[in-house]
């Protein structure tokens, strides 16, 4: 006999149709074809561990293919056409810059649309203007995105180039008279302050690396530090938080996990917690493929 636990999540797969500037064109073989405007890259992506759809031909046509190597960035690029140090694209109101860097990274997560999406709404259905902290906030979406939406935004990132990034991301999306502190600092050190100094979120998004390091060199390791990092963020929520975003990249969680700690971090409020995975849909054979697992909870 199967039991069905009353407090099993519904895993929910995530995707995005909105994208026009942004295509997984194919994947398979360790690696993922994709275009970022009028540029195509091949990029490693090791859950493709499928058969490739298109030809071979098709994946020569790539402006740039990253390929691994023992360097301390994981690789390099080779470049087989011209490419530009940087290009523009943009989904919905955002406009933003991509570029190849040291790492295979291009600036942007293109999985997570979906979940600016629904920042967006979730913002947009609240009485008032939401104090929003975007922890681990790379070249700042998620961070624009709630913006765009009328939230008080502050970004933190440890990389004080990357935070410069996500600086021209805003220009470029036309929000520099929009209310957001950029911040370049080690998150856990941030957020022990914060809550020193009594301030408070209505809403915070947590999107953590399995590794890395503060801008003064402290280490960041997932497992060891989330636990920690989390009952500091609850203790920064305010009296009525309106939304609670988690994801993981690249580490041994599920979507149960992340759902549970959210579940128990929000237990105090009326709201609702879901999770799941988000997923790019190639064009070649509409495979799904599963980038990150999420778990998120909003008031209701």
């Amino acid at each position: 006999m199967v039991q069905e636990s009353t407090k099993s999540p519904q895993i929910q797969i995530l995707t995005s149709s909105a994208w026009k500037d942004y295509e997984l064109l194919d994947s398979g073989n360790g690696r993922k074809l994709e275009r970022f405007g009028q540029i195509i890259l091949d990029r490693p992506e090791a859950e493709a561990f499928w058969s490739s759809s298109l030809p071979s031909g098709e994946w020569k046509t790539a402006h740039a293919s990253f390929q691994v190597t023992p360097e301390e960035n994981g690789g390099h690029w080779i470049e087989r056409k011209p490419l530009p140090k940087r290009w523009m694209i943009e989904y919905r109101n955002l406009k933003f810059w991509v570029q190849t860097s040291a790492s295979r990274h291009v600036g942007v997560f293109p999985e997570q649309a979906s979940q600016w999406d629904w920042i967006q709404d979730v913002i947009r259905r609240s009485e008032n203007p939401l104090r929003v902290l975007n922890l681990f906030g790379y070249t700042g979406l998620a961070s624009l995105a709630a913006l765009s939406a009328g939230a008080n935004v502050t970004h933190l990132d440890a990389a004080k180039k990357i935070v410069s990034w996500a600086k021209d991301n805003q220009i470029a999306s036309n929000l520099t008279h929009c209310p957001i502190r950029w911040i370049v600092d080690d998150a856990m050190k941030f957020v022990e302050r914060e809550n020193r100094r009594g301030n408070s979120y209505d809403a915070i998004i947590l999107d953590p690396p399995k590794f890395g390091r503060g801008p003064k060199g402290e280490v960041w390791e997932f497992y060891k530090i989330i636990p920690d990092l989390l009952e500091g963020c609850r203790k920064l929520l305010s009296v009525k938080p309106r939304f609670f975003l988690l994801t993981a990249y690249a580490v041994k969680t599920s979507a149960i996990t992340l759902y549970n700690a959210v579940e128990e971090l929000m237990k105090n409020y009326s709201g609702e917690t879901s999770a799941g995975e988000v997923a790019l849909c190639e064009k070649s054979a509409q495979r799904l493929l599963s980038m990150a697992v999420y778990a998120r909870w909003k008031y209701n």
